[in-house]
């Protein structure tokens, strides 16, 4: 670098402006640009000149030198240590003598690509039993070699290199709830229960309904909460659980987390209520509850978006008008099973059995020994609205 001309400072402030004409010549040897930097601090003077005469020095040693900020800021600090920017010896790290060549690491990807990536012991066995027994001396120093080490070695990049391999995500388990159908075997008290959400506005969520429907009955309760987590949820299905006139015998829900969750299922286990979840690609455990989603809630209260705060307000329309007028005034097919010449069971829906859900309960056989204590078949007719009275509502 020809900067011979640069001797005072006002040259280098006009070569930083931009109209010194200096001829430069930049060289890409490192030692010669360690030099110029080191003799230009010294002509200078550079620790004895003001803070800003420094920076100017500081700038021009910069431009020329083509060194980044941080790395002139080293070379200053060098140079105020020792006096001289000459290139330090860079120590050697201390290293172990390598045992497992890179032939060990091929050997051993050999060995996990025909035995299928046995257990590190396992793995070592086999090293051991191609050494000694077969005499295979390119096995000697795998079958010496410590379990965890071998480990080292399948995660080094010489293994990778050789041999990778893919692992399938392993779901997490969740011990709540029994995945099966439920079986009420003819019997009330088995309910299905799913949520409907009553849809988005600029990002804000709507009211959400909670409804539960008996499997032999169709015996139905809607209830609307204004959010769907434990807070909200749990109190809601206690609700449910007290608003059905027999005694509940099995909860079933699909996978969703607001009803698969640790407080419900202590709820339940409080109870003594069987608690069962759909399975994985059976579609059928839970479409009952689906159902009537679509043939009630959406039916009754649309697909528009309704706000969270008016929970409430709904909430008591379903247990005032909406609830009675499911159970004791609205028609309900019943699935009948025939079994055909196959022996495979088929659902068909006559129309001889159409009726409601009250008078459903009421054609099983001394349904009154299902009823919750206290409540008679008397009692229920007096509590069951006429229909004058639920359209009124």
């Amino acid at each position: 670098m020809n900067t011979t001309r640069l001797e005072t400072i006002g040259q280098v402030r006009e070569f930083l402006a931009g109209i010194c004409d200096v001829e430069l010549q930049v060289v890409q040897d490192e030692a010669e640009r360690r030099r110029f930097v080191e003799r230009t601090l010294r002509w200078f003077g550079y620790f004895r000149r003001p803070r800003s005469e420094r920076g100017l020095l500081f700038a021009y040693v910069q431009r020329v030198s083509g060194y980044s900020r941080a790395h002139v800021i080293r070379l200053i600090a060098q140079y105020r240590e020792s006096g001289t920017l000459e290139q330090r010896e860079r120590g050697t790290r201390t290293q172990f003598p390598r045992r497992y060549t890179d032939e060990d690491v091929a050997l051993l990807a050999a060995l996990d690509s025909l035995h299928d990536t046995l257990s590190g012991a396992a793995t070592r066995a086999l090293a051991q039993r191609a050494w000694r027994v077969y005499d295979d001396a390119r096995y000697a120093r795998l079958a010496q070699i410590s379990v965890s080490h071998l480990y080292n070695l399948r995660a080094g990049q010489a293994y990778r290199e050789r041999r990778q391999t893919w692992t399938k995500t392993r779901p997490s388990p969740v011990a709540i709830a029994v995945r099966k159908a439920p079986a009420p075997n003819g019997l009330p008290g088995y309910i299905r229960i799913d949520t409907v959400h009553q849809g988005d506005l600029d990002g804000l969520k709507g009211v959400y309904h909670v409804n539960a429907v008996d499997i032999v009955t169709q015996w139905e309760v809607v209830a609307a909460v204004e959010r769907i987590s434990e807070a909200y949820l749990l109190p809601v299905i206690q609700m449910l659980l007290e608003s059905f006139p027999f005694a509940i015998r099995g909860f079933h829900s699909d996978g969703g987390s607001e009803s698969i969750n640790r407080d419900v299922a202590r709820l339940l286990e409080k109870l003594r209520i069987e608690f069962t979840r759909s399975r994985p690609r059976q579609t059928n455990d839970n479409a009952l509850a689906e159902c009537k989603n679509g043939a009630v809630v959406r039916k009754v209260m649309g697909d528009g978006h309704i706000p969270q705060k008016h929970a409430t307000a709904i909430n008591r329309f379903h247990e005032d008008a909406l609830n009675p007028d499911l159970n004791f005034h609205r028609a309900c097919y019943f699935a009948v099973d025939t079994v055909d010449a196959r022996g495979r069971i088929r659902k068909t829906y006559p129309s001889e059995p159409i009726m409601t859900p009250w008078d459903r309960l009421r054609s099983i056989p001394d349904f009154e020994q299902y009823l919750k204590p206290g409540i008679t078949a008397q009692a229920s007719c007096l509590f069951a609205p006429t229909l004058d009275a639920v359209l009124a509502r």
